[in-house]
């Protein structure tokens, strides 16, 4: 079937050159497993996990019959003065696999919210201490969290900033931790660029540490092509956010439930910070969800010291939905019963070894990986240069592998499901696909 041009029209398309698509549409229709079907009948291996959220495979079928089942049963309730025992056992569940310190959940329905809702309650945190010029919030440069206008704020990526002149203010940006000219094709964390979370102390000695109330950062950048922290520099913003009564978030939209080879990279790196955002993963993204795990100070603090009978005036519509907290109970027993985290990071070795293998192409820049994520960046080509990500992508889905790119970046992140010949069919692919764009 074909989109008339009617249907064309009438669907406004996000992050998409939708001129450029709607002239040759790509169409899915099914999916399971490791595949998606198109609608011609053709058959995709999906090498980054739809949008870096279908972890453990698509149309897992005890994640489909726990939503039917609650569809059947109640559609939707309520989460303003009323509960259903779904959320309450879901966000139970969600904080046994969390760090021992984040053992509160607030619920959302997507990163956005979630990242929105995270920065809310560190500005409410210190407010109800009566520190209320405690409120100006860092983010980093090429940091992505999110499309609110919190997370559009304190998000550092360029091209997402540049149409919308009326973001938050008081937000200051930390440099990148990327040094091509030192780590390129560093395997795993690089070795330098520690110094990097320095920059925190210039910030704080010029704005004072009193008026500021939380750093955010990915531990791994994802959308902006896969920057994975330089040894040491997790560390080093934690010691400085403890030094300042500063608090440290952690965006683990992408990071989160087995995408580095454990259940967060806060596990990974052995960093804990005071509140965790998490989503994609969650419910497998087989309904849309997110969450914000919060440090038991910080609830503690604004039940204790509220000055109204609701300690945090936010929520949404669709907060702890019935239908997402049966997909991500069920969700949460299938990373558990499959060992899914476990098995991420035993294919942590092959799968680097096979992204690094690009590195004997001379048009490949930079590799970066970890867990079960890689990075591969492009040198400039001569001609049509703004659109190679583009096209390598369209290379690949033509000869059956869905990939994600960013600029002259390609990015890969399965599901964890995905076994080695499958690996090497990706990077085949791409290979093939690299050579044939230059």
């Amino acid at each position: 079937m074909k989109l008339s041009r009617k249907e064309k029209n009438s669907y406004w398309m996000p992050y998409t050159d939708n001129e450029w698509f709607k002239k040759r549409p790509k169409l899915l229709d099914s999916a399971n497993g490791m595949y998606y079907t198109t609608n011609s009948g053709k058959k995709i291996l999906d090498a980054v996990a739809g949008l870096w959220c279908v972890n453990a495979g698509h149309c897992r079928e005890k994640i489909v019959k726990a939503v039917q089942d609650q569809v059947q049963k109640m559609d939707y309730g309520l989460s303003f003065q009323m509960g259903h025992k779904a959320s309450f056992e879901f966000a139970e569940k969600l904080t046994s696999i969390l760090p021992k310190t984040i053992d509160s959940v607030f619920f959302t329905n997507s990163g956005s919210e979630a990242v929105d809702t995270a920065l809310k309650i560190a500005l409410a945190y210190f407010h109800c201490q009566g520190k209320g010029e405690k409120k100006k919030l860092i983010g980093r440069a090429r940091g992505y969290h999110g499309s609110g206008f919190g997370g559009t704020s304190v998000g550092g990526i360029v091209a997402n900033r540049n149409q919308f002149s009326n973001l938050l203010n008081g937000v200051i940006h930390l440099p990148h931790t990327h040094i091509p000219e030192k780590n390129s094709f560093s395997w795993g964390q690089p070795k330098y660029g520690k110094e990097k979370a320095e920059a925190l102390i210039d910030i704080i000695n010029f704005h004072g540490s009193e008026n500021i109330a939380a750093v955010i950062v990915e531990p791994v950048a994802g959308s902006t092509g896969v920057l994975v922290p330089p040894i040491g520099y997790l560390e080093k913003l934690r010691e400085i956010c403890n030094k300042n009564n500063i608090l440290l978030i952690f965006d683990e939209v992408i990071t989160g439930f087995g995408r580095v080879g454990d259940s967060f990279a806060s596990e990974r790196f052995k960093v804990i910070p005071d509140m965790i955002t998490m989503a994609k993963g969650i419910t497998n993204a087989t309904v849309p969800m997110g969450a914000v795990g919060v440090n038991a100070r910080i609830y503690e603090m604004l039940i204790k010291n509220k000055k109204e009978k609701i300690e945090l005036f936010h929520g949404y519509t669709y907060s702890g939905h019935p239908l997402a907290c049966a997909a991500g109970l069920a969700t949460l027993e299938v990373y558990q019963e499959e060992k899914l985290f476990e098995r991420a990071k035993g294919l942590e070795k092959y799968f680097g070894n096979k992204a690094h293998s690009l590195s004997k192409l001379n048009m490949v820049k930079d590799i970066r990986n970890i867990g079960l994520v890689a990075g591969v960046e492009l040198e400039a080509r001569d001609k049509k240069n703004k659109t190679l990500g583009r096209d390598i992508f369209e290379e690949c889905f033509k000869n059956g592998v869905m990939v994600r790119f960013t600029g002259n970046t390609i990015a890969l992140s399965p599901p964890l499901i995905i076994n080695k010949k499958q690996i090497d069919l990706v990077f085949d692919v791409l290979s093939h696909s690299i050579k044939r764009c230059f």
